[in-house]
């Protein structure tokens, strides 16, 4: 049922579907590609959570049943939506490291293909990453983004870390920007027009405090006068990327 949180995968099932083929029709004339096509759209609009066998096979005008012929549940459907929505983040296995400016110039096309993928689909926020199966475009993608920073010094675990720490960081925005996106929808209001409707409580409420944060007062000021809301967030993952990549490069120029 929609709603309801689905059973955790099967690592091994999971495995055999995603590296498997998605294109050999079964009797229903269907295929895992079209289930988890379908699948992707249907959360790119309402959510993982919202997301049913059920609403997919509507989507495909099949019977439920019929696709549980090629994925065996929503837990196993997931993984293997998860591993497509990266199949066409790069043209080809060195395609972040033919980018202009050695290795920064590479985390820099990392980072931002990274934000476009996490931002058309937000559902992605939902998917719990730490165990999900590691299926044929998920290690292309691993493969493709540690080649920049193959041949620089740094050991194995160093080229993973640099990667790490700039991939979460790409993570924090796009979440904190799929919650700003969310809040307005629900909302009907901008970030403005929210801040504008309080602003009259919240003076009252915070009436004789001014001396007692001051530079809380002054900053809060300051970002929502520039940005017209309490974050940016491409402006936060533009920022935050350049100090992160300030920081790796002593650890490269040393190493």
């Amino acid at each position: 049922m929609a709603g309801r949180k689905a059973a955790a995968p099967d690592p091994a099932r999971s495995l055999a579907l995603l590296w498997g083929s998605h294109s050999k029709p079964g009797r229903s004339g269907l295929t895992v590609r079209a289930i988890v096509d379908a699948a992707v759209e249907l959360a790119d609009v309402s959510g993982l959570e919202a997301l049913s066998m059920r609403t997919v096979a509507e989507r495909l005008k099949a019977g439920t049943m019929s696709l549980y012929t090629h994925v065996p549940g929503k837990g196993e459907l997931t993984d293997l939506m998860f591993d497509r929505v990266y199949g066409d983040l790069y043209a080809d296995v060195d395609e972040p490291a033919r980018q202009p400016g050695g290795w920064r110039g590479a985390l820099e096309f990392i980072a931002h293909r990274n934000w476009d993928v996490l931002t058309a689909h937000p559902w992605i926020h939902e998917v719990p990453t730490m165990r999900t199966a590691l299926g044929p475009n998920i290690t292309l993608k691993y493969e493709a983004e540690l080649r920049p920073l193959d041949g620089l010094g740094l050991t194995d675990v160093e080229m993973d870390s640099a990667l790490a720490l700039v991939l979460t960081h790409v993570q924090g925005t796009a979440r904190a920007g799929a919650e700003q996106v969310r809040l307005q929808r629900d909302s009907g209001l901008s970030d403005e027009e929210w801040w504008r409707q309080i602003a009259p409580t919240l003076a009252t409420v915070m009436a004789g405090s001014a001396q007692q944060f001051p530079t809380a007062g002054r900053v809060g000021t300051a970002v929502g006068e520039h940005f017209q809301s309490i974050i940016d967030p491409s402006h936060a993952l533009t920022f935050g990327l350049g100090r992160i990549l300030d920081g790796i490069a002593p650890l490269i120029d040393t190493a």
